[in-house]
């Protein structure tokens, strides 16, 4: 009889906590709003860090390296703290990837308007985001959410360490011995960035990604929701 009654109290007690957030709670509303808030952080800075990329002056280009070193790193940071806590939640699912986008988007126009990178890369890479965010908004009006894939992941990856090395300049390597044009940088012998190879890589990679995007976007469409 004891031990029916401590079952009751015991399952009265988890009752309570599944309410309130306690011990035995699998919410975990307060990690959601530090993982979220992580993520704001990361929004946060992507103006000022573009404001001080494009103001021109050797010392403005290190705090900018700075501050985009810090946003990437807390892309892994709040990343860490949803999935090793299982409080992975919606709206990090929708804010996380687009927050991405944007601190790409900015890192990649920044390094246009200062003169590290010619025309045709952030036309291409931003070209390519607004595909696949057109892409996510057709199939959510058809009740389809197609899952991050792995080359995505490391496609952002490669860029943020492409543009991190290209806003500070650091690496320097020869450039490749080639005699390549203008709009083709690090192919005519001159020393680079380590970085603009991390960016022809992760162009590769993007229109990848694109293209996996694309295929399990009709697969998924063609069988009702399931890629």
């Amino acid at each position: 009889m004891d031990g029916v009654v401590l079952q009751e109290e015991a399952l009265v007690v988890d009752r309570k906590d599944a309410h309130s957030g306690g011990p035995g709670s699998r919410d975990g509303h307060g990690v959601y709003s530090v993982a979220n808030l992580v993520t704001l952080l990361r929004l946060l800075i992507v103006p000022f860090f573009f404001a001080v990329l494009v103001s021109g002056s050797e010392r403005s280009r290190w705090a900018a390296f700075g501050l985009y070193a810090l946003a990437a790193s807390t892309d892994w940071i709040d990343g860490q703290i949803a999935r090793r806590t299982h409080t992975v939640t919606e709206l990090g699912k929708v804010i996380d990837p687009l927050v991405d986008r944007l601190l790409l988007a900015s890192g990649v126009i920044g390094l246009y308007v200062i003169g590290e990178l010619p025309l045709w890369i952030p036309a291409l890479l931003v070209a390519r985001d607004v595909y696949l965010l057109y892409g996510s908004w057709v199939l959510e009006h058809k009740g389809i959410r197609l899952p991050v894939v792995y080359i995505g992941k490391v496609t952002t990856a490669v860029l943020l360490v492409g543009f991190s090395s290209l806003i500070a300049g650091w690496p320097r390597v020869e450039g490749l011995p080639l005699d390549g044009p203008s709009w083709l940088p690090g192919t005519a012998g001159a020393p680079v960035s380590l970085g603009i190879y991390l960016v022809y890589a992760g162009i590769a990679l993007s229109l990848a990604t694109a293209a996996v995007y694309t295929r399990r976007a009709r697969a998924a469409v063609r069988s009702g929701g399931d890629a």
